[in-house]
C-alpha cells in the first residue's frame, strides 16, 4: 500500500447510536485552576478556579469520548487515528463543586479520499440531569477507506475564504512554553506519550514531542474570549476548530479573529491560529452572546 492508496476497512454499523456507560467526574476549584495555568490562560476567574475555561469541558468527558470509536472501528487501525475536529456547544459554564455525568455515542462515519472519519456526540450533564454542554468529536483515520458514508456528520463550521479580504478585528500573539505538555497532561488527564516522551515521538516519525491539540484549542479560546468576549466564559455558546497541523513546544502562535455578524443576541466570529505561514487551527468558529 502506498501513502496515496487508502486501505479498505469495514466499519461496524452496529456501534452507531449506542451510548457508552456513564462516566462521573467531580469538579474542583483546584483542578480548574490547574487547567487554566497549564494553558497559559490569563483570565482571572479561570486562574482562581471560580469558573472553568471553555476547553476544560473536555476533562470530565475524556474517558467517555473515545469509547464509541472502539465499537465502530477495528482495533488494528487505531495507530492511524488522529483528533480531526472538536466542536463544543455550551449551555452554561462548568463551576467548581459540581458532579458531572458524561456519555458518548457514534452518530456516523464518512469515507474521504485521504481517509475516513467517525463522528462522536458527547453529552455532559450534572448528576441532577441538567445539560451543561454537548460536544462533537471527529476522529480521522489516515489512509483508511470505510467505503461509504453512514449516519450524521458533525455540524459544519467551515471558514469563508472571502473573509481574508478583510482585516481581522483582533490578532492575539501566543507562545507555547517548553514545558507546556508536561503541565497540560496532568491537568487534562491526557497521558499520551507522544506529548511527553521524546523517543516515543521520534519512533512515531515525528521530530519530537508535540503539543496536545486541545491545549492549542484552549489557547485559542482565551484569545477569542479576551479579544471579543469580555473575558466572560458565560457568554460563549459554541467553540469549534479543525486541528490542521501539529504544534510543538517553543512555537510562537497568533490567533486571528474576524466578525461575521449578529443574530438573536448572539455574535458569530471565525478565527484561525497560525505559526508563521502554517495554519495550525483552521475553520475556527465562536458564537458569543451579546
Amino acid at each position: 500500500m502506498t501513502e496515496t492508496t487508502a486501505r479498505p476497512v469495514e466499519f461496524d454499523d452496529s456501534g452507531l447510536e449506542t451510548w457508552c456507560d456513564d462516566e462521573h467526574f467531580e469538579v474542583t476549584r483546584e483542578r480548574i485552576a490547574e487547567y487554566a495555568a497549564a494553558t497559559n490562560d490569563p483570565i482571572e476567574a479561570h486562574l482562581a478556579g471560580r469558573l472553568a475555561p471553555p476547553v476544560f469541558a473536555i476533562v470530565p468527558v475524556f474517558e467517555a469520548m473515545m469509547m464509541p470509536v472502539i465499537d465502530i472501528a477495528p482495533m488494528d487501525i487505531f495507530g492511524r487515528v488522529v483528533h480531526g475536529e472538536q466542536d463544543f456547544h455550551f449551555h452554561r459554564a462548568i463551576r467548581p463543586g459540581e458532579r458531572l455525568v458524561s456519555r458518548a455515542k457514534g452518530i456516523g462515519y464518512t469515507s474521504r479520499s485521504n481517509g475516513s472519519t467517525i463522528t462522536i456526540l458527547v453529552e455532559c450533564r450534572t448528576d441532577a440531569g441538567e445539560l451543561v454542554n454537548e460536544q462533537y468529536l471527529t476522529a480521522f483515520f489516515r489512509g483508511i477507506d470505510a467505503g461509504r458514508t453512514v449516519g450524521a456528520p458533525a455540524p459544519a463550521h467551515k471558514f469563508d475564504e472571502a473573509l481574508r479580504h478583510q482585516d481581522p478585528v483582533a490578532v492575539v500573539p501566543q507562545h507555547v512554553d517548553l514545558d507546556q505538555t508536561y503541565r497540560y497532561a496532568p491537568a487534562s488527564g491526557d497521558p499520551v506519550p507522544l506529548h511527553l516522551d521524546e523517543q516515543v515521538a521520534k519512533d512515531a516519525g515525528l521530530p519530537g514531542i508535540i503539543a496536545h491539540g486541545l491545549c492549542t484549542q484552549a489557547f485559542a479560546s482565551w484569545a477569542v474570549l479576551g479579544a471579543v468576549g469580555g473575558s466572560d466564559v458565560n457568554r460563549l455558546r459554541r467553540f469549534a476548530v479543525r486541528f490542521a497541523k501539529m504544534v510543538f513546544p517553543g512555537d510562537d502562535l497568533e490567533t486571528r479573529i474576524w466578525k461575521v455578524g449578529s443574530e438573536n443576541g448572539v455574535t458569530t466570529y471565525v478565527f484561525e491560529t497560525a505559526r508563521g505561514a502554517d495554519i495550525v487551527l483552521s475553520d475556527g468558529l465562536a458564537e458569543i452572546a451579546d
